[in-house]
């Protein structure tokens, strides 16, 4: 009988780290992967080679990691983003106006304008923009303009001619149509925006797989291997089914579907198995109890301190989150509720409080963003099982305006990492791609320092809410991981699961803040192979 061939890999030469699930540091010099992409043992110095391997790679001493695990991010809504007009950039509404008329003018075949990434508290303005100064610079074809977080539309007199809306238009529930003067203003807020579903010419599935091939190439780049992808629709669940027909799907993506009609949709009576290879599977479920805190959507137990009277928008009564909860939960889902506010994270508690006496075992409970929490509700997460999956960069990004809308009196458990980790909740840390850049190391610094980019405010936004390097690493590996049901085969680097990994610029155990801030990635390998390579 012939001797059966070797087929492992030797990574060989690299400065290999990775964190366990305990968050200890793990070393090693050397790393074996198996034919299916799997570590099978990680070797320090002293230890033996093998010395017949069908490859070998020379890592030159450089920094090796495991790859990052996005806990929360919008996949199609990332390539989408890159292949439309995107305005995070711009500083001031003149700025944004000129933006628009010169993309107008660039695509004179689009029958809409459509973009992304307008910010009003970024512009300084005071106030939302309005649909007439769209009008301005585009007055002859529908323009459509999402926030930067997704919970409001910015449009312009033809997009609302199209999809029909009128100054005797109604606010739907859960959404806001802003008027002045008692007519649309051109702002819509949360279930409102989808009163332009209709118009809005529905992309070509050529152009889903365009913009997935957009976002696996934008998140490689930047070192994420896996992601969570929050709101899957059939269509997007269709595409990533294609790329991974044709083996064009690199990333690994742990969908949750987008309401329980598309859930039933994509998996019918149960999770999907993993498919792939490991690079596909339907998790659960997205639902929203509130909006956002930019567009004063978030839930709150009080009135904004900067407006007065209005304290958000229930997007689900109580009696309907526990009911959409417990359909996925019979069968089997895992649920992940949007939460921001204060109110809308004590709802989204009570609910699991409730449902956990009726759906036993391993449930992993999820609350999307958990941004704002009142001190008294934070132990609740642990006691309940639920997990804080939670995006550190929106706190450098939010600061000023938190501090606005809510007054100084209400912000000790704003963004409070340090306290749910103490309380004993699990953290999985993401970036809600694309509300914000997918690159994790400028999450890791905020979270180790609750500085900006500029190391504003000097020593930290609530200094006491910092975390530990590692801490925050392993919120962004395995307990990103072990909030999507993964950590048996992802989130770490250890014999048994896959080899995803990056080789960065840097020591990340002996960078500072500033220099994680900053970190390339060279390389990045899925299951033992390179899928993206610098330069």
């Amino acid at each position: 009988m012939p001797a059966a061939a070797h087929a492992d890999s030797l990574i060989e030469n690299v400065n290999g780290m990775t964190l366990d699930s305990e968050g200890k540091v793990i070393r090693f010099t050397a790393m074996l992967v198996d034919d299916d992409g799997k570590v099978k043992q990680l070797l320090d110095r002293r230890d033996k080679r093998p010395r017949e391997v069908d490859f070998q790679f020379d890592g030159k001493g450089q920094t090796l990691i495991p790859g990052f695990f996005d806990a929360h991010g919008h996949v199609m809504g990332t390539g989408f983003a890159a292949l439309t007009l995107d305005l995070s950039d711009t500083k001031t509404l003149a700025e944004a106006l000129a933006k628009i008329a010169q993309y107008a003018a660039d695509n004179p075949s689009r029958q809409w304008i459509m973009g992304n990434g307008w910010n009003q508290e970024s512009w300084e303005l005071g106030r939302f923009p309005t649909a007439a100064e769209l009008d301005a610079v585009v007055p002859d074809r529908p323009v459509f303009l999402s926030r930067v977080d997704g919970h409001a539309a910015w449009v312009n007199g033809p997009a609302m001619t199209a999809a029909g809306i009128s100054a005797s238009s109604k606010s739907p529930s859960g959404g806001t149509i802003v008027k002045l003067g008692g007519k649309p203003s051109g702002i819509f807020v949360d279930a409102a925006v989808g009163l332009f579903d209709q118009a809005i010419p529905a992309p070509k599935p050529v152009e889903f797989d365009l913009a997935l091939g957009k976002a696996q190439n934008i998140l490689l780049a930047n070192g994420v291997t896996s992601i969570a992808d929050m709101g899957t629709t059939m269509q997007d669940w269709q595409s990533f089914r294609r790329a991974g027909d044709k083996g064009q799907l690199k990333i690994r993506i742990i969908s949750y579907a987008g309401g329980i009609d598309n859930m039933i949709a994509i998996a019918g009576p149960s999770p999907s198995p993993w498919l792939y290879d490991d690079h596909l599977k339907l998790a659960g479920v997205k639902l929203y109890i509130d909006g956002a805190l930019g567009s004063r959507g978030a839930l709150l137990k009080r009135p904004y301190a900067d407006m007065p009277g209005e304290s958000g928008l229930a997007m689900l009564t109580s009696a309907q989150l526990k009911n959409k909860m417990s359909r996925a939960a019979m069968d089997g889902f895992q649920t992940a509720v949007h939460a921001i506010g204060d109110q809308a994270n004590d709802e989204a508690l009570s609910a699991v409080e409730e449902l956990r006496e009726t759906y036993k075992g391993d449930r992993r409970w999820r609350i999307e963003h958990a941004q704002i929490i009142d001190p008294v509700d934070i132990n609740r997460f642990a006691a309940t099982g639920t997990i804080a999956s939670m995006q550190p960069v929106h706190q450098t990004s939010d600061r000023l305006m938190a501090e606005a809308r809510l007054g100084p009196g209400r912000l000790d458990g704003a963004y409070a990492w340090k306290s749910m980790l103490d309380s004993g909740a699990i953290l999985a840390f993401g970036t809600d791609v694309p509300v914000e850049s997918s690159n994790p190391f400028p999450g890791l610094a905020a979270a180790m320092t609750r500085e900006d980019s500029e190391g504003q405010p000097f020593g930290g936004w609530m200094p006491a809410q910092r975390l530990s390097r590692e801490q925050a690493w392993q919120a962004y590996t395995y307990g990103a991981a072990y909030a999507a049901f993964a950590e048996d085969r992802l989130g770490s680097l250890e014999p048994g699961k896959r080899a995803d990994f990056l080789i960065i610029d840097q020591d990340i155990l002996l960078a500072t803040p500033a220099q994680i801030r900053n970190m390339q990635v060279l390389q990045t390998w899925i299951a033992g192979k390179p899928v993206f390579v610098k330069n």
